[in-house]
This record gives structure tokens, sequence and C-alpha cells, in this order.
């Protein structure tokens, strides 16, 4: 086949597939009134269709609830088995059209059917998905303001009591955890989560007209957003509770919700022993040595008999005036070849503030959070050249 009639032929497939799905549903539909689930006394269509047709429950329970969907609403029904729909639109329209008021006109209800079959021709499932949602908008506004302002009321109640958090450790230096919580929220989360993650990935074209229009171009050129990774939208969130401000969190016992690291001065000043939380875990020398530049916590410092030297304060770390004139003069992370803007850089203290007791701007610099635990790797050793910039070297 050529390259068109190929694309032909997957389009027609995707069509004849809606329509043996419309005729499977339909069939689904007469077993369901026949009672075929009793021929081995199954206890429901779904299990009994799972067993015979060697499908997951998961899967068969979908196709049965799109069947019985499809008997509700014919409309749909009658454009999937013409091929103007796929079995996902499909499902997501009778969901849609399920969750609307109860006591809805039928001629209301009607028109909101024929809007999302001709949503569905421009429209993934996705998309409709959310026109869903507002389908009354389009077809009754006068409802629609009232339903909407019902269902997210619900929705919201529902939301606040179901937000749940868990978090446990794994045994290998990890918190593993999950966690549900109003739509709202969650996207605040995410918005805080991006600015770390993605600062540069924010924008989605850039103004290309510089470059061409000495070709005689002047539009704009189009530039893919790229979204964080996982592993990236991770880093971001460590780095987010790394930064919280624990003055402005409520207060426990007393004091604030701080972490406290306890340490010995040999490790604060370069040592391989680690240091011990007040929450009784443990982390590394090094990891502990970069918290103390940086992160809010308070590093307790002891001597040869335990005893406590100093307990850091928060006069440590730098303030808003040094890091601005940080920024100005790093211009951001100062690792050779990195290009972290200086709101994503931590202050590094060249010195650690045991050995000099001050936090300088001219023994400071700007760190990624990704090179700022590198710094402090006992893998690594580091060069400062004279441009400033930190070149790593890892330890053979």
């Amino acid at each position: 086949m050529s390259q068109g009639e190929a694309a032909e032929v997957l389009a027609e497939v995707a069509r004849l597939e809606a329509r043996w799905v419309e005729v499977r549903s339909r069939l689904l539909e007469h077993a369901d009134a026949v009672a075929v689930q009793e021929r081995n006394a199954s206890p429901s269509l779904a299990v009994w269709h799972s067993n015979v047709t060697r499908s997951t429950k998961r899967e068969s329970f979908r196709q049965v609830r799109l069947a019985e969907g499809l008997a509700r609403h014919v409309l749909v029904r009658e454009a999937l088995g013409r091929g103007d729909l796929v079995a996902e639109q499909a499902s997501v329209i009778c969901t849609s059209l399920d969750a609307l008021p109860d006591d809805l006109d039928p001629a209301v209800l009607r028109e909101a059917t024929t809007a999302l079959v001709e949503f569905a021709q421009v429209h993934d499932a996705k998309a409709l998905r959310v026109l869903g949602r507002r389908v009354l908008d389009v077809v009754a506004p006068e409802v629609g303001e009232a339903w909407e302002a019902e269902l997210l009321d619900r929705e919201e109640r529902e939301a606040e009591k179901s937000s749940v958090f868990r978090m446990r450790e794994d045994g290998q230096g990890r918190i593993r955890g999950s966690f549900t919580v109003p739509l709202l929220v969650g996207q605040m989360l995410e918005r805080a989560l991006l600015a770390f993650a993605a600062p540069k990935h924010q924008v989605a074209t850039r103004v290309a007209g510089d470059d061409q229009r000495g070709q005689g171009g002047s539009e704009e050129a189009a530039v893919p957003v790229r979204r964080p990774t996982a592993q990236r939208l991770g880093a971001a969130f460590v780095e987010l509770v790394e930064r919280l401000d624990a003055a402005g969190l409520p207060r426990a016992g007393g004091v604030n919700a701080t972490v406290v690291v306890t340490m010995t001065l040999e490790s604060l000043q370069g040592g391989l022993a680690a240091a011990t939380l007040d929450t009784g875990g443990r982390v590394s020398a090094a990891t502990a040595r970069r918290l103390a530049c940086e992160a809010g916590i308070v590093p307790v410092v002891l001597g040869g008999r335990s005893e406590p030297l100093d307990v850091g304060r928060s006069q440590r770390l730098f303030t808003v005036p040094q890091r601005l004139a940080l920024g100005v003069r790093d211009g951001g992370c100062t690792a050779k070849g990195c290009d972290a803007p200086p709101a994503m850089c931590h202050a590094h203290h060249e010195d650690f503030w045991c050995r000099d007791g001050h936090t300088k701007v001219e023994r400071g610099r700007l760190l990624c959070p990704y090179h700022h635990r590198r710094i402090h790797d006992p893998e690594y050793e580091t060069e400062i050249g004279g441009d400033n910039q930190v070149s790593f070297h890892r330890r053979t």
C-alpha cells in the first residue's frame, strides 16, 4: 500500500471497529435481558463475559457499562453504529449525559446528546470529558449555571472529605507515598513544582523574527512545550520541601516544625560519620553539610563528649540582600556548563560556617540544587577557575 492507501485503510478500520463495538454492545444488552450469566451461576453479566472470553474483569465491566450507557442514549449508539464515534468517545459521552440532572427536560437532554456527538467529530475523548461538564452552558445556559454551581459545591465538599496523605519508609533511604487532594490544591502544587522543574519550558513559542528578518521572514516559530519528566518533578518536589520556611509553619511543642540534624564537629568539617535526625533517621555527612548551607534545618554540632558545641542560628543563612548580590555577581549556577538562573539556585558557603563564623558574599556562590549536592558529595573533587566557575571531577 502507498502512504495514502495506508492512511485510508487505518481510518476505515477505526470506523469498522466502532461499528463492531455497537454490535457487541447490543448483544451484551440482549444477553443481560435473557440472563445468560445464569448458565454457569456467575454473579453478573460482566463476570460471565470475563470467564467466557478470557478478558480481564476490568475490561469486561468496561464493555458492559458501555452497553448499558448506549441502551440509555440511543443517539450515541446510532452514531457509534455509523462509525462516527470511537468506543472511547461514546463511553465519555454516555458518562457525561448520565451526570446531568435527573429532572432535565427530555428535549434539553436530546440537544445535549446531539451537541456532544457533533463535538466528537473534532474532539477526542479527553476534550469531550471537559466539554461534557459544560454542555448545558451551550444548550440550556439558564439550567447549566445552577447545575454547575451545585455540582462544583458537591465535588469540592467530597474532595475535602476524601483528602488523604500516606507515606512510609522503604528501608532503602527513601520514603514513598501517595496523596489525594482537592483539584485546586493539586493544581497549586503542580504550578509550584513546574516553577522549580521547568522555568524554561513555560513559553510555547519564541519570536524568530530577529533570526528570520534577514531572510525575509517575520513570523513566530513554534517551539513545542516540553513537560518535565517524572524525575524532574520529583527533584522539584524535593527542592520545594527543602525550601519551606520553617518560621512560617505552625508551632508544635513550642518550636517550629524544624528538623534537627545532629553531627560531630569532625563530620561537619569533612568527616564521613553519618548525622542523626531528631526523627530517628540517618543522613550522610555530605547531605548534612549541604543542608547546613541552605535549608531551614537546625544543625547541632557535638564535641568529643557528645556535648553540644554549637546550635545553628538562622543568621547563618544568606539574607535577601546577600542573595540579590550573589545573583548579580554570579548570574546563576557557577558550575561550569550549567545555565540555571539565580532563582533556581542555592547560596553555598565556600567555608563551613563553623570555620569562618560569618556568612559573606565574598565566600559564597550560587549553585543549582544538583550541583549543590555534588559539591558536598565526597565522590567528587572541585576546582574553581579564574572565571569563578566550578569544575567537578569524580575521584578515582
